[in-house]
């Protein structure tokens, strides 16, 4: 999560913030050392500071210990990606600032809100105050919580308008067609999956241990032949404008192509035949256990669709696409990085190396000329 430090200029940040590059401390008059943060890179006005890649390595370490990785695997593989991360967030600062060039900052507010309360609403809590109590209760800052999730929007909102949007709109109808008949496979009708669910969900003051072994049990009663509707319509806890929805649908879901299941859903119903119920499967806040009530194969007709045709070339342009995008963001912005970083990150991020320059303050935005990467 981000806490990016405001500067007009990078000279003006490090006099306040008394951030150096490559210094881990200074001396205070009375001659005692004082630590202080270190600047890894200016982006155009912000800086990435040290402390913000330890915090960034710190989740990354957590989120890899969620999944099952031991707390060694999980740090020795963080600390090898260090670089990459460090290139991540030099990127995303780029994006953040583009999306506020293109005015997103009130479209971003809106959506973080909609899923803060959409989070709120699921866990039955009435109020977003509420459900900031909760967070910080629980341990969680509400606060770093809405910095992440405006990054994300914000990188997502750009990447969807400057990008997909572009790529989805220049195909033509004859390019569509041509791609259609050369890739009949990829539109004949998937496999198709009904599902039910028992939900039980983590949250403040929730032993997640508890949890999990409750989740086990339930399994292990619907693979003996209880009910999974009356399991689900006991214990399930997904919620639905306040009410518990089990109670009445008995924990149906729906149907749902298989290609369209997030690839942990997809993983974990691979060889469940129907009638068949899944191992607890953890995801965000709180266990999923899945029901397979019917498959439909796959069918070997396929049928035109413009809109679906389009949508299929622009997932397969889209990535390189992404790529060249941020690569022409990079080149307009001015980017200083430590030298103490600068030899592994400038290839990474495909930056010019060259002798520290002796400016080290960003230009004019408004000087295309002078707005070029400089280490």
């Amino acid at each position: 999560m981000k806490s990016i430090l405001q500067a007009t200029a990078f000279a003006i940040a490090a006099a306040l913030l008394t951030l150096t590059f490559g210094a881990g401390a200074v001396r205070a008059q009375e001659g005692e050392p004082v630590v202080v943060d270190e600047v890894i890179a200016q982006v155009n006005d912000q800086i990435i500071t040290l402390s913000q890649v330890k915090r960034e390595m710190r989740e990354a370490i957590e989120a890899m210990r969620a999944q099952g990785a031991s707390e060694q695997q999980a740090t020795e593989e963080v600390n090898k990606r260090r670089n990459e991360l460090i290139a991540s967030l030099i990127n995303e600062q780029i994006l953040l600032q583009k999306g506020k060039d293109l005015n997103m900052t009130e479209d971003v507010e809106a959506e973080v809100n909609r899923r803060m309360l959409l989070v709120a609403k699921e866990q039955n809590i009435p109020t977003m105050q509420a459900l900031e109590e909760a967070m910080r209760a629980s341990g969680v800052d509400p606060v770093m919580v809405r910095q992440r999730l405006r990054a994300e929007t914000m990188k997502e909102m750009v990447f969807n308008d400057e990008v997909d949007r572009k790529i989805f709109l220049s195909i033509t109808s004859t390019e569509a067609e041509k791609y259609y008949k050369a890739h009949q496979d990829k539109f004949r009708k998937a496999e198709s999956v009904t599902l039910s669910e028992i939900w039980l969900a983590l949250g403040p003051g929730i032993n997640e241990a508890d949890v999990k072994a409750k989740a086990t049990q339930i399994v292990t009663q619907a693979r003996a032949g209880a009910s999974f509707a009356d399991l689900a319509a006991a214990n399930s806890e997904r919620m639905q404008n306040g009410q518990r929805i089990a109670e009445q649908n008995k924990g149906k879901v729906g149907t749902f192509q298989v290609p369209d299941l997030r690839p942990d859903l997809a993983a974990a119903i691979k060889n469940v035949q129907a009638g068949g119920v899944t191992d607890p499967i953890r995801n965000g806040d709180g266990y999923q256990i899945l029901r397979v009530d019917e498959r439909t194969p796959a069918s070997n007709a396929s049928e035109y669709n413009e809109m679906k045709v389009r949508e299929m070339i622009t997932m397969e342009r889209r990535d390189k696409e992404r790529a060249d995008y941020l690569t022409r963001l990079r080149k307009e912005a001015y980017i200083k990085i430590s030298d103490n970083y600068r030899a592994a990150l400038e290839p990474m991020l495909g930056l010019n190396t060259q002798p520290p320059a002796s400016a080290s303050k960003p230009a004019d935005k408004n000087s295309g000329k002078d707005k070029k990467n400089k280490p």
